[in-house]
């Protein structure tokens, strides 16, 4: 039986203020939620307010982005050791920001991978392809090489896989409740060739303007297991709701 798992992704919004009163607003809403897990990606500079404030609870803090290297001369990069300082216990890695806009590979982002579970954080492992390829019929290949290239030479252990369908993302486009459970159910198969029955535990979670009006609908196909959501999760009212999806 997999958990069901909420992941917030902030990206860059919300100051340290900002952050402060958000918890403060949301973690008193939540605070009944146990058969749900909860995770919260703020940005680099709100990690340590946001750590303190749900030190007490069961949310999660992860960091947006981790560098590969322990240490040395990789100016504005931060490293794994460095987000489990400042208390983050999970990060998100190869969003596809990251991946279109500022061009990490698919081997960059393994390496982030590696790295990150090295220093025992939850990976959210993030997939998916353009409209464009969509169009062209190559979701699955794009799925597959990511997948391949992106968890080569890594353990099931510590890692969420997050499906982002890059046309949804943040443009109010949502994948049907079909077209998300048929890329999750391929999805599993590709994990499933490559770690066997431990497929059946791992998470996948969608991703792709998912708000409290859609979620119900996604959350009841049988390969999705959670949602990492973007400007839904910016105030606490609607991430709660969404937290609280099955009530």
């Amino acid at each position: 039986m997999r958990t069901p798992l909420i992941a917030a992704n902030w990206k860059m919004n919300k100051t340290i203020a900002e952050t402060a009163a958000f918890f403060d607003a949301f973690l008193p809403v939540v605070r009944d939620v146990t058969d749900v897990d909860i995770i919260i990606a703020p940005p680099f500079t709100s990690l340590a307010t946001a750590a303190e404030k749900t030190r007490s609870s069961s949310v999660k803090i992860a960091a947006q982005n981790a560098y590969f290297e322990e240490k040395g001369a990789f100016t504005g990069e931060i490293s794994a050791a460095m987000l489990i300082d400042a208390g983050c216990e999970a990060v998100i890695l190869g969003h596809s920001e990251r991946r279109h806009i500022l061009k990490e590979t698919d081997e960059v982002i393994n390496k982030k991978i590696k790295a990150a579970l090295a220093h025992g954080l939850e990976v959210l492992f993030c997939i998916g392809e353009l409209l464009a390829e969509r169009e062209a019929g190559k979701t699955n290949d794009v799925l597959r090489t990511q997948i391949t290239a992106g968890l080569a030479g890594i353990p099931s252990e510590g890692i969420v896989v997050a499906y982002e369908p890059v046309w949804a993302i943040g443009t109010g486009k949502t994948a049907t409740p079909e077209i998300a459970q048929e890329a999750h159910d391929f999805i599993r198969s590709l994990l499933a060739e490559k770690y066997g029955d431990t497929a059946q535990t791992i998470r996948i979670l969608y991703g792709g303007s998912v708000t409290p009006e859609n979620v119900k609908g996604l959350m009841a196909c049988p390969d999705i297991d959670g949602a990492l959501v973007g400007g839904a999760s910016l105030k606490p009212d609607s991430f709660a709701q969404l937290v609280r999806f099955n009530r």
